[in-house]
């Protein structure tokens, strides 16, 4: 039978446990939910500013804010590929969803994975509001030396960077 001293232990650490899985889901959604606004913000903005494929240069022949309407996924790969560019997205946000929430009390997920993830699911959800409403994704992001980009496009390349480099081990 377990002392008081032991009893007390398991329920600081239950405790512990739950505080951190309610602050870890609101790191998470917080994440999301500011990506998701910044990216419809600064869509919203260049779409009223810019016409269809104008630029405008920042850094003449470095960075430029072109608009542009992707059909295509990341990047502008794959045009006109339809409905399966939204039916994709939601099965991957929905195992994302999963995932973190079944993992929530994991050792395993570091708030690093956590912010990660949420870059990715608030990019996903950025990009499957304009295919839904508007059938394209505005991408304004202009490089001149890579494909029109988004702030939902690099908010899924910066999530997944940070996963793949939390999964390349330690050199010793």
């Amino acid at each position: 039978m377990p002392g008081i001293a032991g009893i007390k232990e398991t329920l600081i650490a239950a405790m512990q446990d739950a505080r951190r899985s309610q602050w870890d889901i609101i790191i998470f959604l917080s994440g999301v939910s500011a990506v998701v606004l910044l990216d419809r913000l600064t869509k919203n903005f260049f779409s009223g500013f810019l016409d269809l494929n104008e630029s405008i240069a920042v850094i003449r022949n470095v960075l430029h804010f072109t608009l542009v309407h992707n059909t295509g996924i990341a990047f502008g790969f794959f045009k006109d590929c339809g409905a399966v560019f939204i039916i994709i997205p939601v099965i991957l946000t929905g195992l994302l969803i999963y995932n973190v929430y079944y993992y929530r009390n994991s050792p395993r997920l570091s708030r690093t994975y956590i912010v990660a993830f949420s870059l990715i699911l608030g990019g996903a959800i950025g990009n499957l509001i304009d295919r839904i409403f508007l059938g394209y994704v505005i991408d304004f992001i202009d490089f001149r030396v890579w494909p029109v980009f988004n702030v939902a496009d690099s908010a899924i390349t910066i999530g997944a960077a940070i996963i793949l480099l939390r999964c390349i081990p330690a050199a010793k």
